[in-house]
């Protein structure tokens, strides 16, 4: 019906319906020259108005957009109208550019194209306007969290106990660490409490009637009420506070007469280091000992703490230099060192496994590395000639890589490997030397000399029987 209805119409009238049903309207020769145009949206004539005409079409918009305009001119067809591209040509008034979605459709028996399009400039702007809300609300949000992390920061650091407290539930929500050692209690232990709870049953009606006067008028006196656990009288002030939907009291508390501190001073700290049962020893950067209690002393077999002022740490600690050079590495990168297993060498030949924990202390006028040596239970252990441990296990051999020189841990690992070989053939042979050691390719003479070098059986005749059985 549509088409009938508009097939009725002449020339004239079809061109002023086009032109009134779009916001622009262009015919393009088969050049692509643009020789008639109308604008029914407000403000296009001003930016176009008469210099587009006898210019080409792919002249008139932006570089990003030319492709566009040569896909439409070469989809054109006489009978189907073109998919809608959007395209921008720039403003004639030097502003921003003027987006268009056009579509193209072919005149019959010609070579001229008639091309609409929609002013797409109120959504552009509605995109604009969207793009901006939503960067001031990400700026608003980067505000926030800025302010709520600075809230963080001074509540956590605060030396002022204070808690937030639900004014609806009396339940504590918020506490930072100067309340939580008031209180002398884990902050994960009071956050969700009643607050009346924390305080002994005298105080603790105060505290409630105080709360319910803050609740009523907004406003109450400060009170003075004495600490579960025995932690002494506070003075406690509540502020009310309204947060979102609901109300808050913001509770402070200070200390009339604290509880002796848990922590023993200064000089009671150095005496039970001096008193520990492990090893302990401070050093400075180029690794001579500072300091030493009672324990290391005994390690390193020293008499006085002077024998050992002024030493290198290496010449007690570590099995060989690239030891003691991988653990100063590892502290100073890292700034604190766990379970390294090494050994303490006594000035008189003893030798402890210890476990060595450390940390760096670069802060101050004299930086130093403070170290804990904690000594292993003895494990027995097959020794090779000359007092040397052989590794216990592959897990062992791993251990000391970065600790003994390679040269040292190939030949350890040579000989861990012939014990076991030998542990083995006795095993499998049922302590038959003669049959272990033609197993294993030796001579009986070589097998016995493996076997006292290892510290294995009992040699005692065992040659001469053996010699006398041939």
């Amino acid at each position: 019906m549509l088409r009938d209805a508009v097939s009725r119409l002449d020339p004239r009238m079809t061109g002023s319906l086009v032109a009134a049903a779009s916001d622009v309207s262009l015919v393009v020769d088969g050049e692509g020259v643009i020789r008639d145009a109308a604008f029914g949206a407000d403000g296009l004539y001003e930016e176009a108005g008469d210099s587009w005409l006898g210019r080409r079409w792919i002249d008139t918009v932006t570089a990003e957009s030319r492709p566009k305009v040569l896909s439409l001119i070469e989809d054109a067809a006489p009978h189907a109208v073109t998919r809608w591209r959007q395209v921008n040509h720039p403003s004639a008034q030097g502003g921003v550019d003027v987006p268009i979605r056009y579509a193209a459709l072919r005149v019959p028996d010609d070579d001229r194209i008639i091309v609409i399009g929609r002013d797409l400039r109120a959504l552009s702007a509605l995109q604009q306007r969207l793009t901006e809300s939503q960067q001031a609300l990400e700026r608003d949000y980067a505000r926030l969290r800025s302010a709520e992390t600075r809230y963080r920061v001074l509540f956590q650091l605060a030396g002022e106990p204070i808690l937030i407290v639900d004014a609806g539930t009396r339940r504590v929500t918020e506490i930072n660490p100067a309340a939580a050692r008031l209180l002398g209690r884990a902050v994960k232990r009071i956050v969700g409490r009643d607050l009346v709870d924390l305080f002994e049953p005298e105080g603790a009606r105060a505290v409630q009637a105080l709360l319910v006067g803050l609740r009523l008028t907004g406003q109450a006196e400060d009170l003075t009420a004495r600490l579960a656990q025995r932690r002494g009288e506070a003075r406690v002030s509540a502020t009310l506070f309204r947060e979102e939907a609901g109300m808050n009291i913001l509770v402070r508390l200070a200390a009339l007469n604290p509880a002796p501190h848990p922590v023993a001073p200064r000089s009671g700290a150095l005496e039970v280091i001096e008193a520990m049962p492990e090893g302990f020893v401070v050093t400075d950067r180029d690794r001579r000992i500072i300091g030493a209690n009672a324990a290391f002393l005994d390690l390193a077999q020293l008499a006085t703490e002077h024998q050992a002022k002024g030493e290198s740490l290496e010449r007690w600690l570590g099995r060989e230099g690239t030891e003691i050079a991988a653990l100063f590495t590892t502290l100073t990168e890292h700034g604190s060192v766990r379970h390294f297993a090494t050994v303490v060498r006594g000035e008189f030949g003893a030798l402890d496994e210890v476990e060595v924990a450390a940390v760096s202390v670069p802060g101050g006028d004299r930086p130093c590395f403070g170290f804990t040596l904690r000594t292993l239970p003895r494990r027995v252990a097959a020794v090779a000639p000359g007092g040397r441990e052989l590794p216990r296990s592959v897990e062992h051999m791993t251990e000391l890589v970065g600790r003994v020189s390679m040269k040292a841990l190939v030949r350890e690992t040579t000989d861990l490997i012939e014990r076991l070989c030998i542990e083995a053939a006795l095993r499998i042979t049922h302590d038959n030397r003669a049959s272990a050691a033609e197993m294993l390719g030796l001579s009986r003479q070589g097998f016995y000399a493996k076997m006292r070098r290892y510290g294995l059986g009992d040699l005692d005749g065992t040659e001469e029987a053996d010699d006398g059985a041939e």
